[in-house]
């Protein structure tokens, strides 16, 4: 880590990580420390929740999707006792409509899944209001497609028949979509 590094970082340097996924979050906790944060973590929206309104951070990485509800609950609380927190929302289901409301809500900015720490750390100490470059490798269109299918899917609580419905699309299509793996 370098001094200029630590310097971007800000006077508060703590930083809260909520995720559901424990090794990510543990690898994630420990290269974020390795940069000079101060790292709490909570694997869930409730103990995200209580620490947001304990001990509200400087800086918050929230995965969107977790076990006991939605990730935004979390943003909302931070930014209501600490209206200067950077954060940056996290999900393995990118979507724009998601995105917005994270914005909306208060995130700073929205990364999907995989990201590692060099991302995180760029759109955490991010000062300007600039695209980023774009990624390396990002997701193909047949992923995208997957991806979309798949939250609209749990979004009708694992309902073919509804989804087939709202994606407008044969229920026996969509069937067959499902069962096969997910594409790179």
């Amino acid at each position: 880590m370098s001094d200029t590094q630590a310097l971007e970082i800000g006077p508060d340097p703590s930083l809260l990580l909520v995720d559901d996924d424990e090794p990510f979050l543990r690898r994630l906790a420990k290269a974020m420390e390795k940069r000079g944060f101060q790292v709490e973590t909570a694997d869930s929206v409730a103990a995200g929740m209580v620490i947001g309104n304990h001990r509200p951070p400087a800086y918050a990485v929230v995965d969107l999707r977790l076990g006991d509800g939605n990730g935004l609950d979390v943003v909302e609380t931070i930014r209501a006792k600490r209206a200067d927190a950077k954060i940056v929302v996290l999900t393995g289901y990118g979507a724009i409509a998601t995105a917005v409301a994270a914005v909306k809500i208060g995130a700073t900015d929205y990364l999907s899944k995989p990201a590692d720490a060099h991302q995180i750390t760029d759109a955490l100490l991010s000062e300007t209001a600039e695209l980023p470059p774009p990624p390396e490798n990002p997701m193909s269109a047949d992923r995208v497609r997957w991806e979309h299918i798949q939250r609209i899917y749990e979004q009708c609580d694992r309902n073919v028949s509804e989804t087939a419905r709202r994606l407008s699309m044969h229920r026996r299509t969509l069937q067959r979509i499902l069962a096969k793996r997910s594409p790179r």
